[in-house]
């Protein structure tokens, strides 16, 4: 039994994804701009969020995703769609990930960095070294 115990400790070690310091960025999160409000969450090994309020959804609840690039999906509502995905672990980050932007309809490569306990780093690239970074801000 102690040995499957010692076995099962390790586990964090050989999969970066369950290391405690990633779940870090689960929960609300505050964008800088137009009040939006994503909300983090596992999918699997890895991350997403869903845009969960912003002050477009405020203003208009049925708001639709019209400058999505794909002609058959501007018809989806915004509340609820999930704008971030298939991030991958590495270390205290999660890498490899893509962010969606309704604003333009474009899907960008992005970054997830933890920077202290209520904030975090998102970083959008276009391509390298084509990028933003933009500071999310926990919400309670």
């Amino acid at each position: 039994m102690a040995m499957v115990a010692g076995a099962l400790s390790l586990i964090p070690l050989a999969n970066p994804s369950f290391a405690a310091g990633n779940d870090s960025v689960l929960g609300k999160w505050r964008t800088p701009s137009k009040h939006g409000v994503v909300e983090l969450s596992r999918c699997g090994e890895s991350v997403c969020g869903r845009l969960v309020d912003s002050d477009g959804i405020k203003a208009n609840p049925d708001l639709r995703d019209v400058n999505n690039k794909d002609t058959a999906q501007r018809g989806r509502k915004i509340k609820g769609l999930q704008i971030v995905g298939g991030f991958k672990a590495k270390g205290n980050e999660w890498v490899e990930g893509q962010i969606y932007n309704p604003e333009d309809g474009g899907t960008y490569k992005a970054t997830i960095t933890p920077s202290g306990a209520n904030s975090l780093k998102l970083k959008g690239c276009i391509v390298w070294p084509l990028c933003k970074t933009q500071t999310w801000t926990r919400i309670p």
